[in-house]
């Protein structure tokens, strides 16, 4: 997409160069600004300069507003000149997925279903949030269509492509939040997981991508998969994962399933390691089949673990694949949000998500409850599990990022889902991805960690030691 403001009249042909800058993290960033050592101008123009650059190689952004990112960062060096910061990030520049409100801008959710002539002029509370904390907000990254599919496209704003190599995939459904993380397009990003949307992206985008316990950040307006459904965090580092839940994880009473605030900062004991947790690892939990590469990669990771002194065994949960349940679910939102569209606007929609739609029409009211009751089982479950274990890891996905051209050949066996993600949607538990090595094709695999319910401080800190025993790297620019 060509670069531009909203307005279409962005200059960011004077912007600071260099992807030093542009690989720092917020944490690094924010320290940097207190000392007067770099300044939110200096580090938006870089930024958008790299955007301005890469982006037509990329595709990360459905909108992206430089005038007004370039104005929030003059006013945030101004707050750090008279040393009053106006929160955890002022001056940080973040990216929403574009499933999240942003008062100004359209929020089209990848859809050309959606009118885009209408008032937009509410902020979901992850974006107030930001504001309130100074962030620096650069636009929209894609997504695929109402986030309904686990690959980097959609109707209306086409392909986006892996940064790691560009004909594959960065996954989906958060592609545009995984491909701009791990390319430099800013530190923090705002992305969604409603089945693994935020952990796809991650593992095959090479970069860390965090669910939290459902719950733990607020979201407005309801999406369509309800309580499967998370904002969440997605950053190239653990840290500015935990920074930014320290800020989106905040109160709203738009969302009545939030959870009250966390004492302290998710930051806070991040560095206390791993050694003696009790860590299960299951290559397949019990069901997936499994890339032989992405599984040898994973299994030589979590010898990181062991070295780091904590006890890991191999131990399957002892589960049948949740698929089913997970569709009960995710067939019946389809069929929700097909319904609300206008008439005249349906067809426009992707055909993958009119057929879910209908395979959600199809379920009756007793088979959802049923499916109700199986999730609660499921749920208790693994809370028995945990009374056991500290920790559960997996691969994220079983397979490397797809090509482009195999991911498009039929509609009818788009890889849409990863075996490892969504049961913990499912669950509500906290799980995150991080990378842990790459292919002999030079593609990213990512790991799975999962805590208890709750217990998303000790996911944190397991891919936090985990983070530094095994530093990855990042890709070179596409040419």
């Amino acid at each position: 997409m060509a670069i531009q403001s909203a307005s279409g009249q962005a200059n960011v042909s004077d912007a600071t160069s260099g992807a030093d800058v542009a690989f720092l993290s917020a944490v690094e960033l924010v320290e940097l600004y207190r000392q007067r050592k770099l300044s939110p101008v200096e580090v938006t123009r870089a930024i958008l300069d790299r955007i301005q650059r890469l982006e037509p190689k990329i595709n990360a952004f459905a909108l992206l507003d430089a005038d007004s990112a370039l104005a929030s960062a003059e006013r945030s060096e101004q707050r750090w000149h008279r040393g009053e910061p106006a929160g955890l990030i002022d001056g940080v520049p973040v990216a929403l997925k574009d499933l999240i409100l942003a008062k100004g801008w359209p929020t089209l959710r990848g859809s050309r279903a959606v009118d885009p002539n209408q008032e937009w002029n509410e902020d979901s509370p992850a974006t107030a949030r930001l504001r309130e904390h100074g962030a620096v907000v650069l636009g929209k990254t894609t997504t695929s269509e109402f986030g309904w599919k686990g690959l980097g496209d959609s109707p209306l704003t086409g392909i986006t492509r892996n940064p790691w190599n560009t004909a594959h995939t960065p996954g989906g459904s958060s592609g545009g939040s995984g491909a701009a993380a791990a390319i430099g397009f800013g530190p923090l990003h705002v992305a969604t997981d409603g089945g693994g949307s935020t952990r796809l992206p991650a593992a095959h985008s090479g970069a860390f991508g965090l669910k939290q316990t459902f719950g733990r950040v607020p979201v407005y307006p309801p999406s369509q998969n309800g309580t499967l459904f998370h904002v969440t965090p997605l950053t190239r580092s653990v840290r500015d994962a935990a920074l930014l839940l320290d800020v989106i994880a905040r109160p709203d009473l738009r969302d009545w399933n939030a959870l009250p605030p966390q004492e302290g900062s998710w930051q806070s004991g991040i560095d206390e390691g791993v050694k003696g947790l009790r860590i299960a690892y299951s290559p397949a939990l019990g069901y997936a089949t499994v890339d032989p590469e992405v599984a040898a990669i994973v299994e030589k990771a979590v010898k990181a673990f062991v070295d780091l002194g904590a006890i890991v065994e191999r131990v399957d949960p002892g589960i049948e694949d949740p698929l089913p349940i997970f569709l009960t679910f995710w067939q019946a939102g389809a069929a929700k949000l097909v319904d609300s569209f206008a008439p005249e606007r349906r067809n426009l929609s992707e055909a993958g998500l009119l057929a879910a739609a209908e395979q959600g029409r199809a379920i009756d009211v007793v088979s959802y409850i049923k499916a109700v009751d199986q999730r609660e089982a499921l749920g208790r479950h693994f809370s028995r599990f945990h009374q056991s274990w500290d920790l559960l890891i997996t691969p994220s996905t079983a397979f490397p990022a797809s090509a482009i051209d195999a991911s498009h050949a039929d509609l009818a066996t788009r890889p849409i889902r990863s075996p490892f993600t969504y049961p913990f949607n499912l669950t509500q538990q906290p799980a995150a991805s991080i990378p842990a090595g790459l292919t002999a094709a030079g593609l990213p695999v990512g790991l799975q960690l999962i805590g208890a319910k709750f217990d998303d401080a000790k996911v944190l800190r397991a891919a936090r030691a985990f983070e530094i025993a095994r530093p990855f790297g990042t890709p070179k620019d596409p040419t």
